[in-house]
């Protein structure tokens, strides 16, 4: 499998878990962004080193532009290496005009989810919860080929 499709399976992985995160929390919509774990930032540009996006819809139109957001978010942390919220809070320095104030990212080792839609906290727990199923699958198929 392409890492492309790793993170399509990331994201149907832990699907059923959003679905009911999304039942108590103030919207049930959210986007996803994946960074290619592959591209540092001084190698790319930060579009060419999405990897992979998806949107959760209620079928209603976005109060907010969530899937811009979630870029941002993404952004952020693939900049810094570390989650927007550390950033945010911890090197708050570091940030540039147009970031968001707000965090819902996750960095594990070098996989980077931002999503946005929800409360703060979920967008991150969400993130966390793909990225963590990114690398374990990932690791499932170089097993599977060894």
């Amino acid at each position: 499998m392409t890492h492309a499709q790793i993170a399509r399976e990331a994201v149907a992985l832990v699907r059923p878990a959003i679905d009911k995160l999304l039942e108590q929390a103030v919207r049930q919509e959210m986007h996803i962004v994946i960074m290619d774990p592959r591209i540092m930032p001084w190698e790319a540009d930060f579009s060419e080193a999405v990897l992979y996006e998806e949107s959760i819809r209620s079928g209603k139109p976005w109060e907010k532009p969530f899937d811009e957001f979630a870029r941002n978010k993404a952004a952020q942390a693939w900049r810094r290496r570390q989650p927007n919220a550390v950033v945010q809070t911890l090197h708050p320095s570091s940030l540039r005009d147009g970031d968001l104030p707000f965090y819902g990212s996750f960095v594990y080792g070098d996989v980077v989810v931002g999503c946005s839609g929800v409360e703060q906290w979920f967008d991150s727990l969400v993130s966390g919860w793909i990225a963590l199923s990114f690398e374990q699958l990932m690791i499932h198929q170089r097993q599977q080929q060894s």
